[in-house]
């Protein structure tokens, strides 16, 4: 195994998982709130006390972001060749299961859930993520880019099939098929300039997919993020864009961010936490993308991560890294 691919696979899901919590405590309030609350985010807090989603976590403990990213790889990893829609949808059922056991709030959005029951009840999967235009298939599609190579065809498929049981809409596809291929480029030492025109393309590609559903130009929703983000503006890139649940907002949003950061992990996963609305998201989205594009992870902070949380991300990057391998020794 290629160390330097190990190391931004793992920097790719510590990434991810350190947005996560970053942003948890501040996710669904407004800038404004998040001000009056924390002042400025700037570490791992725990959320006060009533929090209308996250209370009875800790500070640096990670959302459904991180647990069903790692979700979708195991199954991955256990089932490369194809992928049981039908075991997936399971998959997130007991995982709502266990996090209602344990009385927290962070569980399956309504749409997520309902597609799910009906896949389950006999609906065909081409049914039951007929609506679904929310981030949910961009937060938790990092392993695609881990395990497959940076070529558009072969990886928007495998996005395209991942999100389909809960989100089959041209932009949920476009939005996570972006998000996976900068992830992909960033494995085979991309930096966020040189995996910009793969992403997009897959982005237009993945948009393709799916039933014609929400935003019709995902690709040229990223485009104008990271446009108003080149000028340093952050207030120009929150008033053109957005932080909602909505794939077209929070996808752009992370882009744009990581423009704004110009390559410092951290800086992103910061300016996502303070950002508003769906926080927690988007700093997953952004730091998955930072780790993958070589970002540097903060030791102190990982340490402080994997102290409040039970996660093995180390093995399962090795078990995505070891399918990537597979697919770029076939002919």
């Amino acid at each position: 195994m290629d160390d330097a691919a190990f190391l931004r696979a793992r920097a790719t899901l510590l990434g991810l998982a350190m947005g996560d919590a970053l942003g948890m405590p501040a996710q669904t309030l407004t800038r404004a709130e998040i001000r009056a609350r924390y002042g400025r985010i700037t570490g791992f807090v725990a959320p006060f006390a009533g929090h209308p989603v996250s209370h009875g976590l800790r500070a640096a403990q990670v959302t459904d972001d991180t647990e069903q990213t790692l979700l979708l790889a195991r199954r991955l990893i256990a089932d490369p060749v194809g992928f049981d829609e039908a075991g997936w949808a399971r998959d997130l059922l007991d995982w709502e299961a266990g996090i209602r056991a344990k009385g927290l709030q962070d569980l399956l959005g309504p749409s997520s859930r309902a597609a799910i029951e009906a896949l389950l009840a006999g609906a065909s999967p081409e049914v039951t993520g007929a609506r679904g235009t929310t981030n949910g298939a961009a937060m938790r599609i990092a392993p695609i880019g881990i395990m497959t190579p940076p070529e558009t065809a072969a990886l928007v498929a495998r996005v395209a099939r991942t999100c389909r049981v809960t989100h089959n809409t041209g932009e949920a596809i476009a939005a996570a098929a972006a998000v996976a291929m900068t992830v992909s480029c960033g494995l085979a030492g991309a930096d966020l300039d040189a995996a910009l025109d793969p992403a997009l393309a897959a982005c237009r590609a993945g948009q393709a997919q799916g039933n014609a559903v929400g935003e019709p130009d995902m690709a040229g929703r990223i485009a104008l993020a990271l446009r108003l983000a080149e000028g340093g503006d952050e207030a120009a890139l929150i008033a053109g864009i957005g932080s909602s649940v909505a794939s077209r907002d929070s996808v752009p949003m992370a882009f744009g961010l990581l423009r704004l950061a110009r390559g410092d992990l951290w800086r992103a996963l910061e300016l996502a936490a303070n950002v508003g609305d769906d926080t927690d998201t988007i700093g997953a989205m952004a730091g998955a993308m930072a780790g993958a594009l070589g970002g540097s992870v903060p030791e102190a902070a990982a340490a402080e991560l994997h102290a409040a949380n039970d996660l093995d991300l180390d093995g399962v990057a090795r078990g995505l890294l070891a399918l990537r391998a597979a697919a770029e020794r076939q002919p």
